[in-house]
């Protein structure tokens, strides 16, 4: 099972057109202290709230195994281990564990700031959601969305996870063996490979093919795949990230130039690190050395730390930098010549420091809590401000809602590194897996542009898609298994040549099956009687073997066993070609030879020395052992 994502329920409710909204909703007085108008849109007044995984189409609590992907991932995990029952293992590498911990932290203690005694519940009853303007009408399962986790529970969700490395192969109950390979995407993301013996499913989730600072997405071990489940592509496939950053850049400049500031909303991991390379490298090219950069966040220390110890999950390049021995990330330069710095929240050091005109980095991407909302209200009323939206999770006019009418400047720059659909018609021509599996939006172009054939996957066979809380069966079946044979079992047999190159041996053997890994033992002995006089149960006695027929192997060619029939005194002799083999009809003998490529049949009245002689006419065209 794929640990899923939670959903931040950010109370964005919808556009209303009217200019009182209790008004025209009197009916819903007893909601009054929960429904919020700002410049005519409708919002939740509330502690935020989290959308959880799909709960009821599955018992959690029979998942043996959660297999995440990235950080972005596992944000849900805690819900999952401390609330649901589940007591099977989790798998993760090190830094997407070490990150997603961050991530958490970083989220509860965001959570912990937000001013609210109580959640908002009325307006959940469906008999007044119903009626409420969109979207707030259309959520889904809001009953089930809950309130973010502690870090306690964080802590105990954490210890629930076993860190594996890629390529490393783990055994599940002797069924299969999961494989984690580089994805290509962030700091320890994963592909999962899951096969047995004889099949293989992969599954490809949040990938990416463009040079940045993880390591590079292992294509290679997704070859010869029979299934290949694809999900976590870019969000925006329009958007070239290159051309992203750049602009992110140029707009930075501008804006501080002309004496403005910037804020950033972003996770304290991820493409934060690529932006500072970035930047590192055009600060100075465009007369930027001056101007400040902060990092707000509880968890900003840690962060930039990890960063840099984590050498053997980045790309060749910045592991070489480790050996030399070099940063492998230049923001520890721009944090030695103070051009970067960090600090956990606002209050203590930071009012000391800071200055202006700056850049501001921090969270949360959402603008619904964190230090973020306190720059979005000191800074949103100057035109010569910007915020600048990177991160692609959430739409920039929803987040900005609640904060207008704005006179900053607004720049969505949308930094999504992940796969797109020219890259995965490339991937698939190169791996080749026999099927792919895919969510359906994925197999049709985007509503907003039904026109741009170019924005759904193309594959041959066409892919399988599937929709929310739908059962999919795979198309494959497990036909094959692999047994072992005792060493003292192997030197027994007598293999005997059917076939130039081709041996086969009968095998008299005790199967014996334990955690789904099957070996052939040696058949027990029968125990000698002893002089006792002491009475055997039935159940103690080894019934004897009785003698094995010879088996038989090889075709029998249609002619010359006719021309043998006709030596042995038959004639009248007719052959009839079937679907299946031949007809050999001896129409003076009033018999049948039904000759198929896996059995032969005799077919007489009653003359069973006619049988026994046409048995045995042909018995020698076959092979015995």
């Amino acid at each position: 099972m794929q640990c899923a994502q939670i959903q931040i329920n950010y109370y964005y409710v919808g556009l209303w057109t009217g200019h009182d909204f209790h008004s025209q909703f009197p009916s819903f007085a007893t909601c009054s202290k929960e429904l919020k108008e700002c410049s005519g849109h409708v919002f939740v007044d509330s502690v935020p709230e989290f959308c959880l995984p799909e709960t009821e189409l599955i018992d959690l609590s029979t998942v043996d195994v959660i297999l995440i992907s990235n950080y972005h991932c596992m944000m849900a995990l805690p819900y999952i281990t401390e609330h649901t029952g589940f007591t099977g293992t989790v798998y993760a590498t090190e830094p997407t564990v070490q990150i997603g911990r961050l991530l958490m932290e970083e989220l509860v203690n965001f959570i912990e700031r937000v001013p609210k005694a109580q959640s908002a519940s009325l307006w959940k009853n469906k008999d007044i959601q119903r009626l409420l303007p969109s979207p707030l009408k259309d959520a889904v399962e809001v009953s089930t969305w809950r309130r973010c986790y502690t870090m306690q529970e964080v802590n105990s969700a954490l210890s629930k996870i076993q860190l594996v490395g890629y390529s490393q192969k783990i055994e599940l109950f002797g069924a299969v063996q999961v494989t984690p390979l580089s994805s290509g995407y962030a700091l320890g993301s994963s592909n999962w490979i899951i096969q047995s013996h004889y099949e293989k499913v992969s599954y490809v989730s949040g990938s990416s093919l463009l040079t940045t600072h993880p390591q590079p997405m292992d294509q290679a071990s997704l070859k010869n795949s029979d299934v290949l489940v694809l999900t976590g592509l870019t969000q925006i496939p329009t958007a070239n990230p290159d051309g992203m950053v750049g602009e992110f850049c140029s707009n930075l400049a501008l804006t501080v130039r002309n004496g403005g500031n910037v804020l950033v909303p972003c996770y304290p991991s991820g493409v934060i690190y690529d932006l500072l390379e970035c930047l590192y490298q055009y600060i100075d090219s465009a007369g930027l050395s001056n101007i400040p950069f902060y990092f707000i966040s509880p968890v900003a220390n840690s962060s930039l730390e990890f960063s840099q110890i984590f050498a053997e999950w980045l790309c060749h390049n910045k592991q070489t930098k480790v050996y030399l021995p070099e940063p492998p990330f230049p923001h520890a330069e721009l944090i030695q010549t103070n051009k970067l710095k960090h600090y956990p929240s606002l209050h203590g050091d930071f009012s000391s420091d800071f200055r202006q005109p700056c850049v501001v980095f921090t969270g949360h991407p959402s603008l619904r809590f964190g230090d973020v909302v306190h720059f979005m209200e000191l800074w949103g009323k100057s035109s010569l401000n910007t915020v600048i939206f990177t991160e692609p999770d959430f739409s920039y006019l929803e987040a900005l809602a609640p904060y207008q009418p704005l006179a900053m400047k607004c720049i969505y720059c949308p930094i999504d590194t992940r796969l797109n659909f020219i890259q995965v018609s490339k991937l698939l021509k190169e791996v080749q897996p026999l099927h792919v599996v895919c969510p359906e939006q994925y197999t049709q172009p985007p509503p907003a542009q039904s026109h741009r054939m170019d924005l759904m996957i193309d594959c041959q066979p066409p892919a399988m898609s599937y929709r929310r809380a739908e059962v999919l069966a795979l198309p494959f079946k497990r036909r094959y298994e692999k047994i072992e044979i005792m060493p003292e079992l192997a030197d027994s047999l007598v293999p005997m040549e059917i076939k130039p190159g081709i041996s086969l041996a009968t095998v008299s053997a005790v199967l014996h099956t334990k955690d789904n890994k099957h070996v052939l033992q040696p058949p027990p002995r029968p125990t000698q009687p002893t002089g006792g006089k002491k009475r055997k149960r039935a159940s103690d006695d080894i019934p004897d073997c009785k003698v094995l027929k010879p088996l038989l192997s090889g075709s029998i060619p249609v002619e010359q066993f006719v021309q043998a029939l006709e030596k042995h005194g038959f004639s009248d002799i007719k052959v009839e070609d079937t679907a299946k083999g031949h007809i050999v009809l001896l129409q003076e003998a009033e018999t049948l030879i039904q000759i198929e490529e896996d059995s032969t049949h005799i077919i007489c009245d009653n003359d069973e020395m006619l049988r026994v002689r046409l048995r045995d006419l042909v018995l020698k065209f076959l092979q015995k052992f």
